[in-house]
């Protein structure tokens, strides 16, 4: 048999099967919009109507006009932006020098860094309250934000496994011409990082903007709430009106989605590059 037809084959079933696992994955979001269109006494019709007969276009505006929906917009913004300028900035720092750097401690250090990721986050929410309540930041939003300035154990593995596939050869040139390790970390490693933190800085916004648990703790004045704790205000006080529902759970979505498409290649690379290094 031709070796040629057989990759063509072997191709060709991989591209069905991704075609029919993603439909699966998109079958819950076409469900999402179809019904943030239709009229109330569609939503729960059987036989389904994926068809909103007709399109409730009204639906979004009636459901920003119900909450402060751009008011919450903004909070989740602010946190989003800033939590993850604290991930981009602190963690490649920290994975550089576990990776880079020969100091006393190291291995130590990098040993307990990996030790904290296998400790539910149950455990430490209790100790975390407290101790934000004695720093009087609850009730506001930096617990969600400050933390990520001190780096985040999941993505300092991810960039160490970068950085240690990183000629040391770089490094050492750089050091002859005389410049400092800061100069090297900024100018020379960081840039050819710029996959993984991109990557990193991605699954951190996700967190960030699809956060419930930790603005739904700190958070303690309905001003300074996100969006996803609008949401459940929303089913709250208005459970019965679906459709308006899943339109804000549409309009919290799309950045998301828009976000990835656009960076979807550097993203990938950038989760690929730190999978198979180091």
């Amino acid at each position: 048999m031709n070796p040629t037809h057989v990759k063509k084959g072997k191709n060709a079933v991989a591209h069905v099967f991704l075609i029919i696992a993603s439909i699966f994955f998109l079958v819950p979001f076409i469900w999402l919009v179809s019904t943030s269109l239709k009229p109330i006494d569609q939503v729960f019709t059987f036989p389904p109507e994926w068809i909103p007969k007709p399109f409730e276009w009204e639906n979004y505006s009636r459901a920003i006009e119900y909450i402060p929906f751009w008011k919450y917009l903004f909070n989740t913004s602010v946190i989003t932006v800033l939590s993850t300028l604290g991930v981009v900035l602190s963690c490649p720092l920290v994975a550089y020098s576990f990776s880079k750097l020969k100091w006393r401690g190291r291995n130590v250090l990098f040993a307990l860094t990996l030790a904290v990721m296998m400790i539910p986050a149950q455990v430490t929410m209790i100790p975390l309250f407290l101790l934000f309540n004695k720093l009087g930041w609850v009730g506001t939003s930096l617990p969600l934000i400050i933390p990520q300035f001190f780096g985040v154990p999941f993505y300092i593995f991810l960039l160490r496994q970068f950085f240690m596939g990183l000629p040391d050869s770089l490094r050492e040139a750089a050091k002859m011409d005389g410049a400092s390790e800061l100069r090297v970390y900024w100018q020379i490693m960081l840039p050819l990082a710029k996959p993984a933190v991109l990557a990193v800085g991605l699954f951190q916004l996700m967190a960030s903007w699809t956060d419930f648990l930790g603005p739904l703790l700190y958070l303690t004045n309905e001003d300074s709430y996100t969006l996803s704790l609008a949401l459940q205000q929303f089913q709250n006080k208005q459970g019965s009106e679906w459709s308006l529902m899943m339109a804000v759970s549409t309009l919290m979505t799309i950045p998301i989605i828009l976000l990835f498409f656009f960076l979807q290649k550097t993203f990938i690379k950038g989760i690929t590059f730190s999978g198979i290094k180091g």
